[in-house]
């Protein structure tokens, strides 16, 4: 079985129409869950508290898409 992990982030962005945050090191990590109903649970509650603020937003990252088991690791992956 698959698993399909989801994180769910955000922040303040350095102008709403765009996806680059104001402060990095300020990134907001609500959580990593296991499917797609419960990160968006926890991003509609995190875009909720922030509602007021235009310049906050939150996403919900696909983590299981990054990573491919049958796929050749990278080189990176190879040093440690």
């Amino acid at each position: 079985m698959t698993q399909r992990l989801h994180l769910v982030f955000g922040g303040e962005l350095v102008d709403p129409t765009k996806n680059a945050f104001k402060d990095v090191d300020a990134i907001d990590i609500v959580g990593m869950y296991p499917d797609y109903a419960s990160a968006y649970n926890a991003w509609k509650s995190a875009a909720h508290r922030t509602v007021d603020n235009a310049h906050m937003r939150y996403f919900i990252a696909h983590i299981h898409r990054l990573r491919d088991e049958e796929t050749e690791a990278s080189p990176t992956e190879e040093l440690g």
